[in-house]
């Protein structure tokens, strides 16, 4: 049995050793001891009844050995038990400590970086409402500066509405729509400009505002947060504003990472920045737009003119140009439809000479025998089929190609003529419509507010 040793050195108990009685028995590795001496009888009694139930001296001793051998073992694991829970002890002790104290410093990091952004807020949310009230004030010139001038919108936009009704590829953003575009843009920067500015403002100090009340929701939570991490950081063993609280020690889903929570008061600033930064470009572009108006209207209505002049006669060649193509395409349909008859004719004459050599082959191979020969004859009508099958073959890919080829112009023909349908429409909304309406365009000292 292998030895061990205690941790206070105690040495393990010895196996006994069994002496060997001389006195009356004998002793034997395999035999049990029996006595063989006088008994006191001598009527021959069996003394064999004297060993039932017994044990022999040397199972005495291994029997105490053992108990002697178990309790040294059970101390000896119970001591090293009590050394290695009292290790764990410290070390747990050791460990729970330096933990916690992590989490505090981390704790006050956090809160360090909680008065960083919330600081960086309120700086924002200053900005963002000084910048409202310098807003409101420039809405209220343009309330007080507004001036009508529907006529040139009302043309400008009657002339966009009018063209939107030319169909398929002439619904084009062509010069004409791209000056008509800007007129508009320029009649916006008098009238329309102040009117949609005021509705932009409007739409800016709403956004602004929204930004404000963003960052004051982050603003608010920050706090908040603030307070719930300070009283967190200041909780120490020895208070009583403490429980267990099962289950607590879990990430729940809808929680951010430090990387979002960064990010998302970042992109809060970054908006209420960008919404003012355009409330201070708005309030430049409306002093721009009280300045100069009427110049501008009546130059870029002289250059629409002249667009629409150009455009009239694009499409008057363009028109030209598709009728004497269609000419041309209708004469050509004819001369396919011709091709076509021709090569089905083909087709069906081909049907009899084909008739005829199957039917030569089908007889020849009812000769007896060795008549059933494969003789040049055989080979010349096998060959006759193949050549005819080939020819066959050859007229309908031609027949295809034709009749592909038809469709082909049969479709451009459509589209030639609903081009020229499109161009006798955009001739009559271009030079009909607009043009005529554009005759009433204000005039210069009319647009100044003169007459």
């Amino acid at each position: 049995m292998a030895t061990a040793v205690l941790s206070s050195r105690e040495i393990p108990p010895e196996r006994p050793e069994i002496l060997v009685d001389t006195s009356g028995g004998s002793r034997s590795a395999d035999m049990e001891i029996a006595y063989t001496g006088n008994t006191g009888y001598d009527m021959g009694i069996s003394t064999m009844g004297y060993r039932s139930a017994k044990y022999n001296p040397a199972e005495w001793h291994e029997n105490n050995y053992s108990k002697y051998y178990q309790s040294f073992v059970d101390r000896d694991n119970a001591e090293r038990i009590r050394h290695e829970s009292k290790r764990t002890i410290n070390e747990t002790e050791e460990t729970t400590n330096k933990t916690q104290a992590e989490v505090t410093k981390k704790l006050g990091e956090r809160i360090q970086d909680i008065n960083f952004w919330k600081f960086e807020l309120e700086r924002e949310i200053r900005d963002v409402i000084d910048e409202t009230d310098l807003l409101l004030a420039q809405k209220k010139r343009l309330e007080n500066a507004y001036r009508a001038t529907e006529i040139p919108l009302h043309i400008a936009t009657d002339n966009l509405n009018c063209r939107q009704r030319r169909q398929g590829v002439d619904l084009v953003q062509d010069a004409v729509e791209l000056g008509l575009l800007k007129e508009v843009e320029i009649i916006n920067n008098v009238q329309d400009l102040l009117k949609k500015t005021i509705n932009q403002a409007e739409k800016q100090i709403k956004a602004n505002r929204d930004a404000k009340q963003n960052l004051e929701m982050d603003w608010s939570d920050k706090k908040e947060a603030l307070e719930i991490d300070t009283v967190s950081g200041a909780l120490k063993n020895h208070h009583t504003n403490k429980q267990f609280y099962p289950g607590s020690a879990k990430f729940q889903e809808i929680q951010s990472t430090p990387e979002s929570w960064a990010q998302f008061s970042h992109d809060n600033i970054v908006r209420a920045e960008h919404e003012r930064m355009a409330s201070i470009q708005l309030r430049q572009l409306i002093d721009n737009v009280l300045e100069d108006t009427s110049r501008d209207m009546r130059e870029q209505c002289d250059t629409v003119d002249m667009a629409f002049n150009k455009r009239v006669q694009e499409m008057e060649d363009a028109k030209a140009k598709m009728e004497e193509n269609l000419k041309k395409i209708c004469t050509e349909i004819a001369s396919m439809e011709k091709n076509i008859d021709s090569l089905k004719l083909a087709i069906r004459d081909k049907e009899n000479p084909m008739k005829v050599s199957q039917t030569r082959l089908e007889n020849r191979s009812y000769r007896p025998g060795v008549e059933l020969c494969r003789d040049p004859v055989q080979y010349k009508l096998v060959g006759e089929v193949n050549e005819i099958s080939q020819s066959i073959d050859a007229l309908y890919e031609k027949l295809n190609h034709a009749e592909n080829s038809l469709k082909d112009l049969q479709d451009n023909r459509m589209t030639l003529e609903k081009e020229i349908s499109c161009k006798k429409n955009s001739l009559f909304i271009d030079r009909n419509k607009c043009m005529t309406v554009r005759t009433r365009f204000p005039t210069t000292l009319k647009l100044q507010g003169y007459q």
